[in-house]
Formats: structure tokens, C-alpha cells, sequence
């Protein structure tokens, strides 16, 4: 399998090409183009070229129906686009499917409101009128990450798209070969002008920071660590771009003293393992009350205990490998120092043996610390280690859950209805789920506080990041 870069309406070749390698056992999937300055500058150009041409940018019927096509022929394909996605990105095949599905319906999202981008008119004074438009901030650049392809393309994408924005997708080198295979229904369509969506790939980092300094970008979207995001506001702010940042996280899971340990152990294991730990929303630190702790612990190692580890595409696997054996060292070597200086290890994981030792696998871990400060419950280890740490009542609770650099998510876990919402209310964060974990929407927003990002995608909020409002003043006088 072989993957191009697509700028100006034509597949390319950048002359060197880079493989795809499957992290369960290190097969090589295929290969994709790498390409750098020079396709991230083509492709820039050529946006910048399709936007001016009023028949995308002030056309919402034909932004619609493009939406409309490419989710009707992703369609189709659901099956084979999981099962690649599983190859390449290492989760459980139950996973992708329900991926590729979220990315579909949220493409019927954005097709919905690409024709409802409402503005509003203001009779100031006799005669004189205020008009506020929702316009499209221009060319929007969108740098896709390795741990939900399709999703994470999709829910930029598709509302820069109805915005009316043309866009430049640099999707991750780990995905490459699925995010080309996922877009290119949408790029094929007859209805799509040339240059209004242009993706290319590259290994290194050069194309990905031109994007970020071009005065030609207007608005940049990026998902990944806090500490790229930061690097991407600096060099951003010259040309003053708009940004849309998903950074990192640490959600904290309180567990209140009426709720089932059992039953939550479980949804909390699924919630730190899911995609190998490897989702800035995914379970990270468990805060019980103290008279639950005991509990908790042997509920908790137990359910994390029996997760299964084995290739993403059989039926058995709960959990496939990191996404890599550079992610797979770095990671391993933090939960190492972790359970190094950690209070107490409940559950001791590493690097399997025997059939899964040459993948990327990691198996969770679970540890006990009293300290919130320490450096495992403040960074984001992005894996699968969870911290369980106790407290007395509800104001301890949330001031340890709110020690954190962090606010992308939390979940409260109670009976108790009032009280939920009440924490929840306190919790410093942009989404706090009640007795669930990692629901997420295309009708509802996502982001965070601080230090885990600006602005949010998901829902109507997400036409907001690719829009500028106009204000047209007109004094047409009285009769």
C-alpha cells in the first residue's frame, strides 16, 4: 500500500518515501510520501488560491452536499478503513470500528450546519443598521495526531470545511497510509474544487512549522502535547493566526462512598486503557473517599489485571500496543520512576514476554500515592498507568482533583444526583462526565482549561475556531 501527498487537485510524489509499520509485530504495512518545506508551501499556495474563489467560500449548498458525499462513500468503506486503522495505529478492532463511525456521523454534524451559520442585523439608531456575519477565517492548516485518525481529522476538518475555509492537513508519520485512505472519497469528488483540501506527509517537522509561520495560514488547529502547543503559540503569534489547541490532560475520576467499586473498577479500567492508555481524556489519576480505599485497590488491580493484550484485529483484545517502540521505551521508563518513588505498587505491568514481545506492548499499571504533587500525578504519562489516591470529604476532593496544570476532563461517580453536579460545577475542567468516563459527542464541545488547550471542537462552538465576525455598517436613512 502507497500513500501521496494530495496539493491542488493532484496526487504527488515527494521523491522519498517512508514505511508504515504495524506496532503489534513490526510488519511493514506499506509506504507513504514524505515530503517537508516544499509540499507544505504548494499546498499553502494552493489553499490560498481556492479560497479566493468565491464558489467554496460563499457557497454553503455546495460545502454541504461535498460533506454529504464523502460521508455516504466513507460509508462503504467503514470495514476496510478499520481494520487499516487497527494495522497501523495498534487498538482493538472494536475500537476502530466505532471510530470510523463517530467520524462519519460527525461529518453528517457539520453537513447539517454548513447551512446555518447564522449572523444578525441591529437597527442602532433611525436608519442605520449594524450587520454581523460569520465569514471563513480563510486557509485553515490541520495537524492531525497518531491516537484517533479519523475522529480528531474529522472534527476539524469538517467544520473548517462547512466554515468554508480551504484547508492543509498534516496528518501524523504513525497514520499516515489511514488518514490518506480515510480523505481520498472526499478528495475524488467531482463537486470539490481543486485546492480546497490538500494533505501532505513528512517524517520531520519542517512542513509542520511552516504552517505554524506562514502568513498565508489564518487559522491553525493542533491536537497534542501541551508543550508543542506552547512552542506553536510562540512562533504563531508574529502572524497573529487563529489557534485551536486540544493539549494535554489528566483527568481525575472521584469516586464518592455510595457508588458500586465493582462495577466502577471496571469502566475505570476501560477508561485508563482505552487506545493503550493513549488519549488525553483517558482515566488518569482515581480519587476514592478514604473509607472505599481498601476496596478500591484490590477492585481496581484486578479489573486492570484482566485486560487483554494481543494484535488489535483478534476478536479477543481488549488492548493492542502503543504506537510505537520509541513511545512504548519513553513511556515504560516514566511508569518505571513512577513505581520507583511511588507510596504503593497494586499492579506492576511492563513489557510482556513471549509472542507480544517484539509489538509495542505495554500492560497497565496501577499505583497508590498520597502526595499530589508528585511529578506521576501532575505530568501526563501517556499510557496505561493509573494513580489512585484517597480523600475525606468533598472540599479535599476536589482541591486535589483541581491540583493540576490540567482541565481538559474529569467524571464524578455517585447516586447521589445533587451532589454530582455540584462537584461537577467545581471541578476545573471543560468536560466532567457523571458515572461514565470518555463519552464524547459530535453535538458536544471539547476542551479544556489552562493548560490543556484554546477553544473547542465538537459541536456548534467548533464553527467559531474557523470563522471571523464581520460587522457591515450601513445608514440607509428614514422615509
Amino acid at each position: 500500500m502507497q500513500a501521496r501527498h494530495f496539493i491542488d487537485g493532484d496526487w504527488c510524489e515527494s521523491g522519498q518515501w517512508s514505511e508504515s509499520l504495524d506496532p503489534a509485530n513490526a510488519e511493514t504495512i506499506g509506504q507513504f510520501a514524505d515530503g517537508g518545506l516544499r509540499e507544505a508551501q504548494a499546498a499553502v499556495d494552493a489553499a490560498a488560491r481556492a479560497f479566493a474563489e468565491p464558489q467554496w467560500s460563499q457557497n454553503p449548498r455546495l460545502r454541504q452536499q461535498v460533506l454529504l458525499e464523502w460521508a455516504a462513500a466513507l460509508k462503504s468503506r467503514q470495514e476496510d478503513l478499520a481494520i487499516l486503522l487497527t494495522r497501523e495505529n495498534g487498538k482493538a478492532l472494536a475500537q476502530s470500528r466505532g471510530e470510523i463511525g463517530g467520524a462519519i456521523s460527525e461529518i453528517l454534524y457539520y453537513a447539517g450546519l454548513a447551512r446555518h451559520i447564522p449572523g444578525h442585523v441591529l437597527e442602532v439608531a433611525p436608519g442605520e443598521f449594524s450587520t454581523m456575519l460569520r465569514e471563513p477565517a480563510g486557509v485553515a492548516a490541520l495537524i492531525i495526531p497518531w491516537n484517533a485518525p479519523a475522529v480528531l481529522l474529522v472534527r476539524a476538518l469538517a467544520p473548517a470545511l462547512a466554515a468554508g475555509c480551504t484547508c492543509v492537513i498534516k496528518p501524523a508519520p504513525q497514520t499516515a497510509l489511514f488518514n490518506a485512505a480515510f480523505l481520498e472519497p472526499l478528495l475524488q469528488l467531482p463537486l470539490l474544487p481543486r485546492g480546497a483540501v490538500n494533505l501532505f506527509a513528512e517524517t520531520g517537522h519542517v512542513g509542520a512549522a511552516h504552517l505554524v509561520a506562514s502568513p498565508a495560514v489564518d487559522v491553525l488547529s493542533f491536537t497534542g502535547s501541551t508543550a508543542t502547543g506552547t512552542r506553536i503559540m510562540q512562533d504563531a503569534a508574529p502572524t497573529m493566526k487563529k489557534l485551536s489547541l486540544e493539549l494535554g490532560g489528566k483527568s481525575c475520576c472521584v469516586v464518592l462512598e455510595d457508588a458500586d467499586i465493582t462495577a466502577v473498577a471496571l469502566k475505570l479500567a476501560a477508561a485508563a486503557t482505552i487506545i493503550s492508555g493513549q488519549q488525553c481524556t483517558a482515566a488518569r489519576r482515581v480519587l476514592v473517599h478514604v473509607s472505599r480505599l481498601a476496596e478500591m485497590k484490590q477492585a481496581l488491580a484486578a479489573a486492570l489485571g484482566e485486560i487483554r493484550l494481543g494484535h488489535g484485529l483478534e476478536a479477543a483484545t481488549q488492548m493492542g500496543p502503543l504506537i510505537d517502540w520509541h513511545s512504548r521505551d519513553l513511556v515504560g521508563q516514566r511508569i518505571a520512576e513512577a513505581m520507583g518513588s511511588c507510596d504503593e505498587v497494586l499492579l506492576a505491568g511492563g513489557q510482556p514476554d513471549g509472542p507480544l514481545g517484539a509489538g509495542a506492548f505495554l500492560s497497565p499499571t496501577l499505583i497508590a500515592h498520597r502526595d499530589s504533587g508528585a511529578f506521576f500525578c501532575q505530568e501526563e504519562i501517556f499510557g496505561p498507568l493509573l494513580v489512585l489516591e484517597a480523600f475525606e470529604d468533598d472540599a479535599e476532593a476536589i482541591a486535589r482533583a483541581n491540583h493540576s496544570d490540567f482541565g481538559l476532563s474529569a467524571s464524578v461517580w455517585t447516586h447521589d444526583g445533587a451532589r454530582a453536579m455540584r462537584l461537577a460545577r467545581a471541578l476545573r475542567n471543560g468536560t466532567v462526565w457523571i458515572n461514565d468516563h470518555n463519552k464524547l459527542f459530535a453535538e458536544a464541545e471539547t476542551g479544556g482549561y489552562r493548560k490543556s488547550g484554546l477553544g473547542r471542537l465538537h459541536g456548534y462552538d467548533a464553527l467559531m475556531d474557523f470563522t471571523e465576525l464581520k460587522h457591515v455598517y450601513q445608514n440607509v436613512g428614514t422615509l
